[in-house]
């Protein structure tokens, strides 16, 4: 495998999932309440992609720590936290009431997290793995943009609906 297919491979595996969950959940909601509900189909998936990168935050917990920087204390305990507190968004998305606060935390917890991917970049982290043999710099050029649709993807499906 290159290195671009395998950049590009572990990069839209999350953009995989919340696509492909939007594409399944505007059919099922079509079928069962008769009309398209878009906004509610976006935060569904939304909450199935956080819930599919919040297993990586247990699963790779030593790679995930490793793209904290140093002067942070308790790396694995924090890996944990965000991974837990990615599945409390993923169900705040979907409770009525919550989905507009849900969606503002979504929002600051991306935004503080992109100089996380930043220094994992910086420093060759490769998360999957626990080592230093990442993709590097050529990583953000997936990554950030990536970031910034998931922004987007929060705001309009769960503050501003379209």
């Amino acid at each position: 495998m290159s290195f671009v297919s395998e950049l590009k491979e572990d990069n839209m595996k999350p953009l995989v999932v919340l696509v492909s969950s939007f594409v399944i959940a505007i059919f099922v909601i079509k079928i069962v309440n008769k009309d398209y509900d878009f906004a509610l189909s976006a935060r569904i998936a939304m909450s199935i992609m956080l819930c599919f990168t919040a297993i990586g935050h247990f699963a790779f917990t030593k790679g995930m720590s490793m793209m904290i920087p140093q002067f942070i204390p308790y790396k694995e305990t924090f890996v944990h936290l965000t991974g837990l507190f990615e599945i409390l968004l993923a169900i705040g998305l979907l409770i009525p009431r919550l989905k507009v606060v849900s969606g503002w935390a979504l929002i600051i917890f991306l935004v503080l997290m992109l100089p996380a991917n930043i220094y994992a970049s910086l420093n060759n982290v490769n998360y999957q793995k626990g080592t230093f043999d990442g993709n590097g710099l050529s990583y953000l050029w997936f990554r950030i943009p990536l970031q910034f649709l998931f922004i987007a993807w929060a705001y309009f499906s769960s503050i501003r609906f379209f």
